[in-house]
């Protein structure tokens, strides 16, 4: 209780804090009304309180548009571990005769402590309580109620894949997902080879959701910006093989650089380090994406949990595609994951343990690099390791020399005077710091040791060509240094090395 203030006569007011059900209700968009105050044409949604059926008052009963489209069954927090011995319980309110009115089975469930709520769609094939993070918006069962097929049943109907322009793992991973997704079985891991096609395949599926499934938005999940903005370069270059048209042209698609989400996108790409700002309501510097968050040193002791946001309600995405899935799902970016009523697919080369049980141990894919060679989509490889004493030991700033600082995002240059010894790890090596002249090593060792490493590069004049190489940065601003000093030692022009 809360003493709100003490009139002139001395006479305390109480008022009561709203319960949690309650407060989530009117967060999600819902007028909450009791028995003796029925509204229904007040807004899309209304939930009235104890409204009487045949079989006893419901805690909560929904209605869209003046119709009862669901029911919650409340309980007290000191029940969560009880919650679900009483599914049936609610089950025959679902199917309840309402009071004053001839209503059918009422398609949507839910069974909450206000702390923990469990939602059931009596229009899946198969109907199946799912904990959700919160209640669905009155616009959205609105929405669900015209469409008549619930997206589980719209998963059933996806046409058989058609294999033109395919791999064989391509082809498995995708009948595979999708034969997952028909089990409505939450969470699928695809693990598939780096050079295999993982983007390739997950955007195929993710044109097969949107186009035969009807799913309304698919988020895109990655770590970093760049990876961010590799993923939409596949996007807006993807060409299905039943269509001729781009998938740029078919769907929209937004990569997010800000808090603002455009209400009409169908593809959704971002860092989990945003989205988790965005449902914080918190601005997020640009120099925060440039890292695999799951890096830092530093972790809070407690998890700032995530609320509810009206702008991005649970049900904004219908399906979660997480991109390199084994390295920052977890901790504090779970949440993220957690908060929304949407099918999981992660993607990676490297699962761990963690993984394959993050993701209930649903591999529905699993091409290894070692499978990939066998079939010729991969090449073997031999280790070639080069040290450097920095990279292996760190180094040290020395005492007056001046030191060039530069800024992440716009690269600006200031030199500053060095008042003190500051040794560095190598762990910060290209992160924090920048050494040219260790990249220039590795870069001409590189160089040096080419032939003798691919001696069958030669051609018939003696010539050596140099094999496509892939070098991988720590950061944005490492990628930039690598570039200049390749382009540098190697002698050649801008398109000999491109990030």
């Amino acid at each position: 209780m809360v003493v709100s203030l003490i009139n002139p006569w001395n006479i305390i007011i109480i008022a009561r804090e709203p319960k949690p059900i309650d407060k989530q209700l009117t967060a999600c968009g819902w007028l909450i009304q009791g028995i003796r105050q029925v509204n229904l044409n007040a807004g899309l949604g209304v939930a009235v309180k104890e409204y009487q059926t045949d079989i006893g008052p419901a805690d909560y009963m929904l209605f869209v548009g003046g119709k009862p489209c669901g029911v919650i069954e409340a309980k007290k927090e000191e029940e969560a571990h009880r919650i679900t011995l009483h599914e049936e319980q609610v089950e025959g309110y679902a199917n309840a005769k309402l009071k004053h009115l001839k209503n059918e089975p009422l398609p949507y469930v839910y069974l909450s402590t206000g702390e923990i709520t469990k939602f059931i769609d009596f229009t899946d094939p198969k109907p199946r309580a799912r904990e959700v993070f919160s209640f669905h918006r009155p616009e959205t069962l609105h929405e669900w109620v015209k469409r008549g097929k619930s997206l589980r049943q719209r998963l059933l109907d996806l046409p058989i894949l058609q294999t033109e322009g395919l791999r064989e793992c391509q082809i498995n991973a995708i009948t595979n997902l999708e034969t997952s997704f028909k089990e409505n079985r939450p969470r699928a891991l695809i693990q598939m080879a780096t050079g295999s096609g993982k983007t390739f395949t997950a955007i195929t599926a993710v044109y097969r959701l949107l186009k035969y499934a009807k799913a309304k938005r698919v988020l895109f999940l990655v770590d970093t910006k760049n990876l961010g903005e590799q993923a939409e370069q596949e996007f807006m270059s993807f060409v299905p093989n039943d269509d001729n048209r781009k998938f740029t042209e078919l769907y929209s698609v937004q990569r997010l650089k800000s808090s603002y989400v455009a209400s009409d996108s169908q593809v959704c790409i971002s860092t989990i380090q945003r989205l988790y700002a965005i449902l914080k309501g918190q601005d997020l510097d640009e120099s925060a994406e440039d890292e695999n968050p799951n890096e830092r040193k530093w972790q809070p002791k407690e998890i700032p949990p995530i609320t509810y946001d009206g702008r991005m309600p649970i049900e904004f995405f219908d399906f979660i595609v997480i991109d390199e899935c084994h390295r920052s799902i977890y901790n504090l970016w779970k949440q993220v994951l957690e908060y929304y009523d949407a099918f999981e697919v992660g993607l990676t080369a490297t699962p761990d343990k963690r993984t394959i049980g993050y993701f209930d141990q649903n591999l529905v894919s699993e091409y290894s690099h070692e499978m990939a060679v066998a079939d010729n989509v991969n090449v073997g490889y031999d280790v070639y390791i080069i040290d450097t004493k920095i990279s292996k030991q760190g180094a040290t700033l020395w005492k007056g020399e001046y030191i060039e600082h530069r800024e992440r995002l716009s690269r600006k240059k200031r030199m500053e005077l060095q008042d003190e010894d500051e040794n560095y790890s190598k762990q910060q090596l290209d992160k924090d710091i920048v050494n040219p002249n260790q990249i220039r090593t590795i870069v001409r060792s590189l160089k040096d040791h080419f032939p003798e490493m691919f001696p069958e590069r030669y051609d018939k004049n003696g010539v050596f060509e140099v094999p496509k190489t892939l070098i991988f940065a720590k950061t944005d601003s490492h990628a930039d240094d690598i570039i200049k000093i390749v382009r540098e030692e190697f002698g050649e022009e801008n398109k000999f090395c491109k990030k």
